[in-house]
């Protein structure tokens, strides 16, 4: 397929036909593979972003007739199993995006080849069990059993037998288990804390309910404190979402979206009902506030109740910028932070709000936040699995190399996974950070 003249004008989305007969279809999927393959192919401007595209080129290489038409149309889910929906394609790269009449949407096409494997072939347990995150750490905070997970996934024998017999690379880095969660580790703050009033500033009601998150419940429970902190200094009125599951995204990227829909079923009414009660809505997870704002209404576009959530989602740090724009942001900083290496996870830049978190942080005095918008390869399964773990570590090095040379004070991430995978890589980063761990140390709160 002849190249030509990319689209110009900013990507828009479709919604996702993930309902329809044809959506599960494999000669109909195989036919819109094979079509935007050969665009990719013509194009080869994304094969920098992930091992997605680099796969689909090799296949192509090394056919007989060095075109996609060579491609063993059974060799093509070794290009969606390689896609882990980081979105950047869509975002930053292709020119071929609708409203091009192309209409190139490849992270969805992926999703829907994820969507036709799962429904033909089911998962892996190891895949079931990584993506089920609520059971998982439901079961590993239980007290007492927290402390010898964490103590097995640092063991070098335990961990070389999980990766054997159960597809984990012994060196990849896992998550802790906490018994004190983040509603454990909150709720007694609340109670603490003296009633605010709750006083809007442009789009924002002064009012929000943080969304935890499995990741934030069970494995960083002390960012809800750090939240808590930040937004009771600026006076906004901070609420834990009272009964929560899984935003989805796990089971989003299997391709399991039937199981995507029966925790929508479960969220969506709880979130739309604190959104009528004159609360916004906030997650410490850039992937499931991600969930809210652009994946359900994709998949829900007809459902006012996800339109409704979705419109009162607020990453975090937009959420700030958008008092500081409207001059209700406590900007009284106490201590310097010095250099911050900032990695953007990808989740976040395709929100398409600009860099908040570098923005806030930037407000500090003798403060410069150092940007790297490369992505972290972690994307919660994929750097943990033996198959894909080393291809994580490639993706990761632009990113390491960066922070192994800025060599700052502090080195962040807004996704707490991507900033543990780079940490670990990297020999000059001790400890990494959240960002409003951060803000917490410049108000000294």
């Amino acid at each position: 397929m002849a190249q030509r003249e990319g689209n110009l004008e900013a990507p828009t989305r479709h919604p996702l036909d993930w309902q329809s007969d044809d959506f599960y279809n494999e000669d109909s999927l195989n036919q819109e593979l094979e079509r935007v393959f050969d665009i990719c192919h013509g194009c080869r401007r994304c094969v920098s972003l992930c091992d997605a595209f680099p796969t689909l080129f090799d296949l192509v290489d090394e056919s007989d007739t060095f075109e996609v038409d060579g491609v063993d149309k059974a060799d093509y889910v070794k290009v969606s199993d390689q896609c882990y929906m980081c979105d950047m394609c869509y975002m930053a790269k292709c020119p071929y995006t609708p409203p091009h009449e192309w209409n190139v949407d490849f992270p969805h096409l992926m999703l829907r080849a994820k969507a036709v494997k799962f429904t033909k072939s089911g998962a892996s347990l190891r895949d079931r069990i990584l993506t089920s995150t609520d059971t998982v750490g439901k079961l590993a905070s239980i007290p007492l059993v927290d402390i010898t997970v964490n103590a097995l996934n640092k063991n070098n024998t335990f961990r070389k037998a999980l990766d054997k017999g159960f597809g984990v690379h012994h060196q990849a880095p896992v998550p802790k288990y906490h018994s004190s969660t983040m509603h454990k580790r909150v709720a007694p703050l609340a109670e603490a804390t003296a009633p605010i009033e709750p006083v809007a500033a442009g789009d924002t009601k002064g009012k929000v309910a943080l969304y935890v998150t499995c990741y934030g419940n069970y494995n960083s429970p002390h960012l809800g404190e750090d939240f808590h902190k930040v937004f009771t200094h600026n006076g906004i009125q901070i609420d834990l979402v009272p009964k929560e599951q899984c935003c989805g995204m796990p089971k989003l990227e299997l391709g399991d979206l039937q199981a995507v829909a029966r925790l929508k079923e479960a969220n969506i009414p709880v979130l739309a009902k604190l959104v009528d009660e004159g609360y916004d809505l906030i997650a410490p997870i850039p992937s499931c506030v991600l969930m809210y704002k652009q994946e359900l209404p994709l998949m829900f576009p007809d459902d006012p109740d996800v339109i409704k959530v979705q419109q009162a989602f607020y990453d975090p740090f937009e959420y700030l910028h958008l008092r500081h724009r409207a001059g209700a942001l406590n900007t009284d900083f106490k201590q310097p932070l010095g250099d911050i290496s900032y990695q953007v996870a990808c989740h976040l830049r395709v929100q398409n709000i600009g860099l908040k978190t570098r923005d806030i942080l930037n407000l500090v005095p003798d403060t410069n936040v150092n940007a790297i918008e490369r992505c972290s390869g972690h994307d919660g399964t994929y750097a943990v699995k033996t198959e894909t773990h080393d291809k994580s570590v490639k993706i990761a090095r632009p990113v390491v190399r960066k922070v192994n040379e800025q060599d700052a004070d502090f080195f962040i991430s807004d996704c707490p996974m991507a900033a543990t995978h780079i940490g670990n890589l990297s020999d000059k980063v001790e400890q990494p950070e959240h960002p409003m761990t951060l803000l917490c140390k410049a108000y000294q709160i």
